[in-house]
């Protein structure tokens, strides 16, 4: 089996050493080329030039942006037979993707299980989503608040066209508004040296949620064929797997229906109080979440919707930030991927 092990050098939680032991056992099984990451969109280049070359089988090495990458370059022409199928080892420091395929979470443990799935010929097919956005603004990390003034005006001085950016494939989660500006402030902080840890998200998720404007402004609309629309959002997440992220070992859980083998879930939030927004943080963090709540909307199993905003939001795709935009459609794409289980 030819396979290619795409290993992103900066990964969190794994050392050169590591992968190097991890590389070492899988080539002892597999056909292997294996190229290191050089620079941000490396992994999807390698993606795509996997799927033209007919390689069989791709092992991503990091966290879920480099597996984002990857899948985002398998899927360069859209889903279709004879794709390459996808492995993970997990490097990152939250690594869902891997833990919603019920990986372990050590990355050698994770490589063993890889090794005995092959053997046993444990493939199965999932759903992914897709997003693409209108509006949008891709700022570079600078520091700047997003949402503010400053951004605001940066974005109003770009050209757009009106139309709409090309699908992006997310592998577990995409969202609009208050957690694409918490993504963002922590990218700020990485961009200044900072690693990424539980604890620096939480603050940043607090000073944005204190002194942001958009929990007393909210400026989206959700929209679900069929359905009334639900305007007066400042959050809104969606999501093919359960749980949502981690702090730690600790699951973040909003859409706990949510799997590989249905369609999309939605966590919302509209305008709140902050007693309200910390008994629904409380809640997802539950082992069995019970979220209900004046301001929560949730929805299970759709096949797509959009998010309309008066002014330009966040919006981020399997934890990166992409910019701003005043709009962004999003779908499931059933049976879009074929994973090593």
């Amino acid at each position: 089996m030819r396979a290619l092990v795409v290993v992103n050098p900066a990964a969190t939680t794994t050392s050169a050493k590591m992968r190097d032991v991890l590389v070492g056992a899988l080539t002892s099984e597999l056909k292997v080329e294996v190229v290191h990451t050089a620079h941000r969109g490396h992994a999807r280049e390698l993606g795509a030039r996997a799927a033209a070359d007919g390689v069989d089988l791709v092992i991503a090495v990091g966290g879920d942006g480099t597996v984002n990458e990857v899948v985002n370059g398998l899927l360069t022409d859209g889903p279709a037979p004879g794709l390459p199928a996808l492995a993970v080892v997990p490097g990152g420091s939250t690594n869902v993707f891997s833990r919603a395929l019920g990986r372990s979470r050590d990355p050698i443990e994770a490589t063993a299980e890889i090794i005995d799935s092959l053997r046993a010929g444990r493939t199965r097919m999932i759903s992914l989503g897709s997003i693409t956005a209108t509006g949008t603004s891709t700022a570079a990390v600078t520091g700047v608040a997003p949402g503010s003034a400053e951004e605001v005006a940066e974005h109003d001085a770009r050209d757009h066209d009106g139309g709409w950016t090309a699908p992006r494939y997310f592998v577990f989660a995409a969202g609009f508004g208050f957690d694409a500006d918490v993504i963002a402030r922590v990218e700020a902080h990485r961009a200044q040296g900072r690693r990424s840890t539980g604890a620096l998200y939480v603050r940043q998720a607090t000073h944005a949620f204190f002194f942001g404007r958009d929990r007393r402004r909210p400026a989206m609309t959700l929209r679900i064929p069929g359905e009334p629309d639900v305007a007066g959002l400042f959050l809104c997440l969606i999501s093919n797997v359960s749980p949502w992220t981690y702090l730690g070992a600790r699951a973040v859980n909003p859409t706990p229906d949510a799997s590989f083998e249905t369609g999309l879930d939605v966590f919302a939030l509209g305008r709140t109080s902050t007693v309200r927004m910390l008994r629904a943080l409380r809640q997802t963090m539950t082992r069995e979440p019970d979220l209900r709540g004046r301001g929560l909307h949730r929805r299970h199993d759709l096949a797509e919707l959009t998010l309309d905003a008066v002014r330009p939001q966040g919006w981020q795709v399997d934890g990166e930030h992409l910019g701003t935009a005043t709009g962004v459609r999003i779908r499931n794409v059933p049976n879009a991927l074929r994973v090593v289980s």
